[in-house]
């Protein structure tokens, strides 16, 4: 959690705010002048600043200051203490950037609440503006598996149409990256992408967060859909969107207009909508968490983003692409990736997906003691495991075995995770295993390997 900056020149009010604060979780700092508040400020951005307005004996008044934060920092929401006297400066204030604020005396009750919107609305600025600068997520695009092909197929196709685009996928395995490549490949490439993290806002917050609000204090603030005009909106986890909101964003999406919270104008937008989900909508509308409407609104594309053990033949590529990534981003060394490392990595599983084998590779180099080649070894203490699908038993089931049956049992286990590892294909999993393509396939029909789809089709081809 970011922390909070207070700025007064009263001890007791500075200290009394934090201690407020300190007692509700937040961590702060505090400032007595102008000059410490800059240096506080370029010592490390807060997540919000509590300003008082008069500041005494300091170079800068609290406008200038907030003038300044708004100039360096415009991520930062600044929260204007104003006594009785200097409402109207106040209120000068909010118009040029302040986000709120609080008349002295104030009642901690309001403090709070303008305290919590404010640091959401900092919470978001700052997901945003991270959203925008990662560079690293491309990597999760990168792939030539037969998979990963058909999805960017889909995806060109789909970006061509102004269509809403429903994908669906496991956690990590990348829909917000197919999201923005949509986005990217779009006539509205150069409109904002907006992305609502449904399952991070406040239910009570979703509205005004997503619609905006105005009053004649503060003006108007516009709200995540206002912003997106002209681009895309991309709920991200759709299903975690409130029941009560459902029908506010059907009604958006059927009107392309809507009010903000407080006002009475109309605002109209024109929007593309994408959504992501790791859930099944279906069960959800069974369950009377999602409503049947806004899911055949958002479903007219539904488009599947493969998990990492679909295509398991992209992980090499994608782990060196980290590597190097990381490299250039972070200065963390270069390390080699040799092929029994890789061949490890092709038969763990992932249950994170992409990002948790982004988190594997940056741990590796992080902890690395040379810039050597990076051993097997080095990746079991991560949450990726062997697969117990693809792992071989050698306990009592084994044990109990002839040598004859055993082996059998061995072999039968070994060929399915190579299989497995190179997503069905009989001529690379033979060339690994050191086989002729043919005698593989006699060796799999007399241990009674027939399963699987992609290994059927090839063997018949075969």
């Amino acid at each position: 959690m970011s922390d909070i900056l207070i700025v007064d020149d009263e001890r007791d009010i500075r200290e009394l705010i934090a201690d407020i604060l300190r007692d509700e979780g937040f961590q702060t700092r505090v400032a007595a002048n102008s000059d410490e508040a800059v240096a506080a400020l370029n010592a490390e951005p807060p997540g919000l600043m509590i300003l008082d307005i008069w500041l005494k004996d300091s170079r800068m008044d609290g406008i200038e200051i907030l003038k300044s934060v708004k100039r360096n920092n415009p991520d930062v929401p600044v929260v204007i203490i104003s006594g009785h006297g200097n409402i109207e400066i106040a209120v000068a204030a909010i118009k040029q950037g302040a986000y709120d604020f609080i008349e002295k005396p104030f009642n901690i009750d309001q403090l709070m609440v303008v305290i919590n919107r404010a640091m959401e609305t900092s919470r978001l600025r700052r997901e945003n503006t991270s959203l925008r600068r990662r560079d690293i997520a491309s990597a999760e695009m990168l792939g030539n598996s037969a998979s990963f092909k058909r999805l960017r197929d889909q995806l060109d196709k789909v970006a061509k149409s102004n269509a809403r685009v429903l994908l669906a996928g496991e956690p990590g395995a990348g829909k917000e990256l197919a999201a923005r490549y949509i986005h990217q490949q779009s006539a509205r490439a150069e409109a904002p992408f907006v992305t609502v993290p449904c399952a991070t806002i406040e239910p009570d917050r979703m509205e005004e967060v997503l619609f905006g609000r105005e009053s004649p204090e503060r003006g108007i603030e516009p709200g995540l859909l206002e912003q997106a005009h002209g681009g895309v909106i991309y709920f991200d986890e759709v299903a975690d969107m409130p029941l009560g909101t459902q029908p506010k964003i059907l009604r958006v999406l059927t009107e392309q207009q809507f009010a903000r919270a407080g006002g009475s104008d109309r605002v109209r937008v024109d929007l593309r909508v994408i959504s992501s989900t790791n859930r099944d909508l279906p069960a959800e509308i069974s369950a009377g968490r999602f409503r049947q409407e806004l899911f055949d609104r958002l479903n007219v594309v539904p488009v599947v983003v493969p998990s990492l053990a679909e295509r398991r033949e992209d992980i090499a590529l994608l782990a060196r692409h980290f590597i190097d990534a990381f490299h250039r981003s972070q200065n963390l060394p270069a390390r080699p990736l040799p092929e029994e490392t890789v061949a490890a990595l092709q038969t763990m599983r992932w249950p994170g997906n992409v990002r948790q084998l982004r988190n594997v590779i940056e741990r590796v180099l992080i902890l690395a003691e040379d810039a050597g080649p990076i051993r097997p070894a080095e990746l079991e203490p991560q949450g990726a495991t062997p697969d117990n699908g693809e792992a071989l038993a050698l306990g009592p089931q084994m044990t109990a075995l002839a040598l004859r049956e055993a082996r059998e049992l061995f072999e039968r286990e070994y060929l399915l995770a190579q299989i497995n590892r190179f997503g069905g294909n009989i001529s690379r999993t033979a060339q690994f295993v050191g086989m002729e393509r043919s005698a593989l396939h006699r060796k799999l029909k007399s241990l009674g390997v027939v399963g699987g789809m992609r290994v059927e089709e090839e063997m018949a081809a075969g």
